[in-house]
This record gives C-alpha cells, structure tokens and sequence, in this order.
C-alpha cells in the first residue's frame, strides 16, 4: 500500500513538473516580454502594398510588416524588433511609445536574442512631457 502511494505521488510530481515545463515553452515570449519606453528611432513598412500578387493566399501579414527601433529611456539603448501589428502605421519617428517587445526562445537557434511581436501599449506626441 506504502509502495503504491509512493508511486502515485512520484507520478503525480512527475506529470506536475511536466505540465510547468511545456507551459513554460509555450508562454516563453510572455514571460520574458520586455516593456520599453522611449523615443521612437524608426519604424519602417518593409513591403509596399503593391508588391503582391493577386492569387497569393494571405498577404496582410506582409503588407502590415514593420521594422521598429525605439530608443530606451533608462539606458540609452536602442532595441529593434519587428511587427505586424497594425498600430505602427500610425507611429512617427520623434514620438514617444512605450511597446512591449517578446522575445524569440533561446532554442531558436537562427532567431534567438531577436525580438518580434512589438506592440504599442501606449503612443505620446513627445517623450518631455512623459519623463516629467
């Protein structure tokens, strides 16, 4: 009986640090997100509307692909990433932003430390008015 609960419970830890281990896979991005405020440096729309082909399947995460590089405030660094997120369109080089920045898993080899997924949480005519 001793034996059996013993294995039970081996088999629950087990199934326990197992569903931690692929939770934390999949949500990798997410935990390790990065927020950062700053002036915007650049952002770019990589294809132009009219490069497209009419027969291809799904073109509109092409046509809404940006480059982003935002300047942070606290170190002075530049931090890059690409999106597709719509809200870009609207954004200026000069403006404030802070964005959320996730992360490519470290077992993606070609991509890791690069960051995609940017997205805007909150956009500001200037970055004076927000360090004050």
């Amino acid at each position: 009986m001793k034996s059996l609960k013993k294995l039970l419970m081996s088999v629950g830890i087990v199934i326990i640090l197992a569903g931690l281990g692929i939770a934390y896979v999949l949500f990798y991005p997410y935990i390790h997100a990065r927020t950062v405020m700053g002036e915007v440096n650049g952002v770019k729309q990589l294809l132009e509307n009219t490069a497209f082909i009419a027969g291809s399947a799904d073109p509109t995460n092409k046509i809404y692909s940006f480059a982003v590089g935002v300047k942070e405030h606290a170190t002075q660094e530049i931090v890059t990433g690409s999106s597709e997120d719509r809200q870009w369109g609207v954004v200026r080089e000069g403006q404030c932003v802070e964005a959320v920045f996730y992360p490519y898993p470290p077992w993606n080899l070609q991509k890791s430390g690069t960051y995609y997924n940017v997205r805007v949480k909150r956009l500001y005519d200037n970055c004076e008015m927000v360090q004050k």
